[in-house]
Formats: structure tokens, C-alpha cells, sequence
């Protein structure tokens, strides 16, 4: 049901009766490593190229999940995966693997969420009984699309994040045991003229304040009412002027509820500079480490606030700025 401008709340409260998450080398050593079903001690994942070993990851992470669920791949009505290759080439050829009706999404960051408040809406309005969502990438293959080659070495700014290597699914249904998806915001298109593709941090930010206050405008509640609010990965720069923002706008949010999952992901003494980012980010954190927080009576209600960076080689060729977007859901146990 749409509530306000931008949101929608699911009356049936979707259920989330797995989910699963797999990661790299790097992922290995971070700080939420516990929390991953899977990772992997070499980069290349057996494959001949960084964007076949993207593919396998987000294959492990549809495989897992279902498997958790006792169920088979045939059971799935939907697959709804975003990615940042070009054409969505990670999601797409993993569907083709998964042989399920596919939904083919691109929010860059912002997938993962733009993919479970999709799924979400099918389960809510009874046009599915079972979605799976997902979002995947890769550091190397992503460097080597939007910045530099790993293998060029360049040097970066303290503002570049660092590009998660894994992929994070969650599979939806009508009924069953787990956290419950109970709304959704849809974010607009924010852009304030930033071109930098090393600042995705400070780019974003403002996208995701701009949901942030949607939500709670469009459902008529208080940051209070969630005990964690997840942005997806604004990392340090942009998590610092998020919180900014917020407190200029009149909302203010405490520093032990307001996190970032770029944040979260790796430990303060990995070389990640400002912090984790892409499409694997927000998805392995929050279908990992946050769902398994939620499982253990840790967290009650969360706000996962994905964000996305929609620019392309091309655009940054032309000297384009950088549209962002950020898509926010809200994930409650009963």
C-alpha cells in the first residue's frame, strides 16, 4: 500500500526465511567476516577473469539461500539481482544459471534494497510465493570498469572507498520464520553537481538523507523508533556529512543508531581508506551480519538505507556529474 509520496508499506509483512552472503579474500579479514556463509581465500575463484568470478559469487549466494530454506531452485517464482557491470552482466548470467523468471535491476549501490522492496511488493500483493534478491561485485573488476586496473597501481585520495568483493541474497515468502520486510521508500534522483568518481562518499550522502527524511515524513515516524539505520556505503566522508545533514535539516539521529555498512564491513586497520562500497556492500552486511544481529534478539526494527552512484564510464567520459540515488527498507522481527 502506498503511504505518503515515496513509500510503500506491505500489510502481509513479507517474511526473509534466509539469506546468505559470500565473500573474497579481503571480506576474510573484515570485521563482520563471522557473518558470512562462504568466503573465498583466492580472488579469482578459480575463473579466468575478475567478471566470471563476480558471476560465481552471486551464484554461491542464490544457492546457499535456497539450500537454507530446504528448498529447490525450481520453487523460485522471481529473481530480482543488480550489479555494476555493464548490461548487469553478473546478474543476468547468473539467472541464466538459476533458470528462474528474472527481474534484471540497476540502483549501482542501491540494488540490493531496490531489489528486496521489488520483492517485497510481489509477496505483498500475492504475486509471488517466493522471490529471491540479490545484488553482487567485485573489487577487481570494478576498479577496472569505473577507475583504474588493480594492476596499474595508482595511488588514491583519501576520499576512494574500497570495493567489496562478495554478494548477499535474501529470499522472500508469504510465510515462515525470520525478519519481516514491513516497508519500503523509493528514492529520488540527487544531483549535486560532484563529478569525482574517487568521492562516491560525499556524492551520495545527500541522496540518502534525502530518503531518510522521505521515510520518516511518508510514515509519520521518529528516527526512535528503529534501533540501528543502516546507510548502505557512504563510507567516512560521506557518513560524516550525512549525519551532517540530517542535523542541519532538524534530524537528529545518534551516532549509536546512525551507521554505515561501509562502515562495518572491514576493521580500521585494513587499507580501505574511506571505507567499503559497491553493490556487495550493503547486501552481504545487511544479509549477514545485520540479519544474523536481528536473529539473535540484538536488533529489534532497522532501517537499511542503500545507496547508488548512477554513473557510467561513459557519462564520467563526458564530463557528466554523478546522480545518486539511495532506496531505504525497513526490516522489523515480530
Amino acid at each position: 500500500m502506498q503511504k505518503g509520496h515515496q513509500s510503500w508499506t506491505f500489510n502481509s509483512k513479507p517474511v526473509i526465511i534466509s539469506s546468505a552472503a559470500v565473500g573474497g579474500p579481503f571480506e576474510a579479514e573484515g570485521a563482520v567476516a563471522d557473518d558470512f556463509d562462504m568466503l573465498h581465500q583466492d580472488l579469482w575463484l578459480g575463473q579466468d577473469s575478475y567478471e566470471k568470478a563476480e558471476k560465481k559469487l552471486l551464484e554461491q549466494a542464490c544457492e546457499i539461500a535456497i539450500q537454507k530454506a530446504d528448498m529447490k531452485k525450481e520453487d523460485i517464482q522471481f529473481f530480482i539481482s543488480g550489479d555494476l557491470m555493464n548490461q548487469i552482466i553478473s546478474s543476468s548470467f547468473a539467472a541464466r544459471t538459476l533458470g528462474a523468471p528474472y527481474l534484471g535491476i540497476f540502483g549501482a549501490c542501491s540494488s540490493s534494497m531496490e531489489g528486496l522492496a521489488i520483492g517485497s511488493l510481489l509477496i505483498d500483493s500475492k504475486s509471488a510465493n517466493y522471490v529471491l534478491a540479490g545484488a553482487s561485485s567485485h573489487n577487481a573488476a570494478v576498479e577496472k570498469q569505473f577507475r583504474y586496473p588493480t594492476e596499474y597501481g595508482s595511488q588514491k585520495p583519501p576520499t576512494a572507498q574500497w570495493t567489496v568483493t562478495g554478494a548477499g541474497t535474501a529470499l522472500l515468502s508469504q510465510q515462515g520464520n525470520g525478519p519481516r520486510v514491513t516497508s519500503a521508500t523509493i528514492g529520488r534522483v540527487i544531483d549535486m553537481g560532484l563529478s569525482d568518481p574517487f568521492n562516491m562518499g560525499g556524492a551520495m550522502a545527500p541522496a540518502a538523507v534525502d530518503t531518510i527524511e522521505a521515510h520518516f515524513r511518508d510514515l509519520n515516524i521518529e528516527p526512535s523508533y528503529y534501533d540501528l539505520i543502516a546507510t548502505g556505503d557512504l563510507g567516512k566522508i560521506g557518513h560524516q556529512i550525512a549525519g551532517d545533514l540530517l542535523t542541519e535539516n532538524g534530524i537528529e539521529i545518534p551516532k549509536d543508531i546512525l551507521t554505515d555498512c561501509g562502515l562495518l564491513i572491514y576493521k580500521e586497520e585494513q587499507p580501505v581508506i574511506a571505507g567499503g562500497s559497491g553493490c556487495g556492500c550493503s547486501a552481504t552486511v545487511t544479509y549477514g551480519h545485520l540479519l544474523n544481529r536481528m536473529k539473535k534478539g540484538e536488533l529489534k526494527r532497522i532501517l537499511v538505507v542503500a545507496t547508488g552512484a548512477l554513473l557510467s564510464p561513459l557519462s564520467y567520459q563526458q564530463k557528466e556529474s554523478i546522480p545518486c540515488i539511495a532506496h531505504a527498507v525497513s526490516i522489523e522481527m515480530s
